[in-house]
């Protein structure tokens, strides 16, 4: 069941402008962050910079530790299924050429017939 809360105008605002640039709904934004925040405080060795090197592809996934690979895959699910913005675009410019295969908003994928 969904629940509401308060959250500072200050602290909103964080979330707004994080949850533009990851690609992310502001609730996948708040979400996100309370998965690293329990990660974190279950294990005091737990190194958030050391997951944005496995998926900026400078470290390998085996070196992070089991709770560091939860958020790890969490994340990678969330950037696999979330276009960003310029993949939007080129399948926009695809569509109006009548061109290639996209994705509707549930993710399955659809194909575009060219326009007469």
């Amino acid at each position: 069941m969904a629940q509401s809360f308060k959250i500072a105008d200050e602290e909103m605002e964080v979330v707004r402008k994080e949850s533009v640039l990851q690609s992310r709904s502001i609730a996948g934004q708040i979400v996100h962050w309370l998965r690293i925040g329990r990660a974190i405080e279950r294990s005091p060795k737990f190194d958030y910079a050391r997951i944005r090197a496995v998926l900026e592809a400078e470290l390998s996934p085996d070196e992070l530790t089991g709770d560091e690979q939860e958020v790890w895959i969490a994340e990678l699910a969330a950037d696999m299924t979330t276009p960003t913005s310029d993949e939007k675009a080129f399948f926009a410019r695809r569509r109006r050429k009548g061109q290639g295969v996209g994705m509707d908003e549930d993710g399955k994928l659809i194909y575009q017939t060219p326009q007469k």
